[in-house]
């Protein structure tokens, strides 16, 4: 595909709104793609966003619930949280899935990157499939209060279809999964 290599934006100013150790909140003053001024805002965040789908070999998969604060909802998704910056993302990965879920793996792969929310923050994620599990002691954090839930990875699929899953991480790993077993990579 072809796109265009010159940035259409023209920043004319910048200012920091907000800055706490998780995110920095800037706002832009712009030449907009048209050639009016305006503003734009971003969120940049100071961790990457890392999500691990444990797969066992009978094709269960895990997934954790807890209340978002954010969203003032309850959500079920696969273990994920933040890796900070100038971590090794897989380490971040072997983290997360031990400390909400108690699972250590011996084989892990990247299956995907996205941008989580890119009209106005720079989040990047990073995807694990963690395979080959062992089941230790979980170690969460004290601002989680998680359920995890053991479940046929195709029950997985079927929450995402039917809107029960909304976490966007979640939704891209178990529709990357669902591929690789239809094309038997798993």
């Amino acid at each position: 595909m072809h796109h265009p290599k010159e940035n259409p934006w023209q920043i004319t100013g910048e200012k920091a709104v907000y800055d706490n150790p998780w995110i920095n909140v800037t706002e832009y003053q712009v030449i907009n793609p048209s050639g009016n001024p305006g503003i734009y805002g971003k969120i940049r965040f100071k961790n990457l966003a890392i999500g691990v789908l444990p797969l066992d070999e009978e094709l269960n998969t895990y997934l954790v619930g807890q209340y978002r604060f954010p969203l003032n909802q309850y959500s079920w998704e696969i273990p994920e949280g933040g890796g900070p910056e100038g971590t090794d993302p897989l380490a971040s990965a072997q983290r997360e899935l031990l400390e909400e879920t108690g699972l250590k793996a011996n084989s892990w792969t990247e299956i995907q990157r996205l941008h989580l929310s890119n009209s106005v923050s720079d989040e990047l994620s990073i995807i694990y499939l963690a395979r080959d599990l062992k089941q230790f002691e979980a170690e969460p954090e004290d601002t989680e209060q998680l359920i995890v839930n053991k479940v046929p990875f195709a029950k997985a699929y079927e929450m995402v279809c039917d809107g029960t899953i909304t976490d966007s991480i979640t939704v891209a790993a178990v529709l990357k999964v669902q591929i690789m077993i239809l094309e038997g990579k798993l």
